[in-house]
């Protein structure tokens, strides 16, 4: 079966775990493919047949499941929220948050969770969603690249992953806006779902005992750091915050706080019943 992700820190214990041979020893063979393009570009291979499951931002998700994207939730894969840090050039006029209710926010792609969180943290903050405008610039690259060039004045990304390029000086960090229920989620499409639905259960499984334990690993912190060339400190401060789920269960109450932000965000039309988002796999 076909597993991607961003290519960050929240996942490693999935490419540990395929590394290790903890689910080819059960008979099950995960490939795991990086999307440095994020949820956008998970979505649409998710639509297209090219990824069977994913790790992906859980707003992002129920947007494009709501809008037709033939997937379902399985479990939560990171319990604790993310922290999008709100990021301007080192040169931009901008100083703080409030000066960017009108700004040009760089995104990777629409319905991406770049152009989700410019939404929420619009609405926490009681701005009019009309005054923002959004330019679609590929993934991280791009969008600083955008910056640079005054392409776009603004861009939202996960605090960690962004550090290096603040600490180098190329980026200033204005404020930080955490997800209101759980980063991430693991989604897989329907016809998988249907047709392996056992062997899903036993992924799901085998991952919840396999990062009971993960933040006990020797060494973790150095090999984070080292993997994705970041500041130790910082590593070590993201550890201490950050819970990876090792049930299957998905409360319905989240889901539905979730729905009700996209559709005050204007990115879903209604909602649906929080239960059609999940499935529970069968052995």
């Amino acid at each position: 079966m076909r597993i991607g992700g961003v290519p960050e820190h929240f996942n490693l214990p999935w490419r540990l775990a395929i590394e290790e041979g903890i689910f080819s020893s059960k008979g099950i063979e995960l490939e795991w493919t990086d999307y440095p393009g994020g949820t956008g570009a998970m979505n649409k291979a998710l639509r297209e047949g090219d990824l069977d499951i994913a790790t992906i931002l859980t707003e992002g998700i129920v947007a494009d499941i709501i809008n037709g994207n033939p997937s379902q939730l399985l479990k939560i894969h990171v319990q604790t929220p993310l922290n999008w840090g709100i990021f301007v050039n080192q040169s931009s006029a901008f100083q703080q948050v409030d000066d960017l209710r009108a700004a040009r926010f760089a995104i990777s792609r629409l319905g991406s969770g770049s152009q989700l969180m410019a939404y929420v943290n619009a609405l926490q903050r009681g701005w009019n969603l009309a005054d923002l405008s959004m330019v679609v610039l590929n993934n991280l690259e791009g969008m600083r690249k955008g910056l640079r060039d005054n392409e776009a004045d603004v861009l939202m990304w996960e605090r960690v992953m962004t550090q290096p390029y603040v600490d180098s000086g190329e980026l200033r960090r204005v404020g930080i806006c955490p997800t209101p229920w759980p980063g991430f989620v693991l989604v897989a499409r329907n016809e998988v779902i249907a047709n392996k639905s056992g062997k899903l259960k036993l992924v799901c499984d085998l991952f919840n005992e396999f990062v009971s334990s993960f933040k006990e690993r020797p060494g973790l912190d150095e090999l984070i750091a080292q993997r994705y060339s970041l500041p130790l400190a910082d590593v070590q401060q993201w550890i201490t915050e950050t819970e990876w789920a090792t049930t299957n269960n998905i409360e319905v109450s989240m889901l539905d706080n979730v729905m009700e932000t996209l559709q005050k965000a204007g990115t879903i039309t209604g909602k649906i019943p929080a239960t059609e988002l999940i499935t529970t796999l069968q052995d």
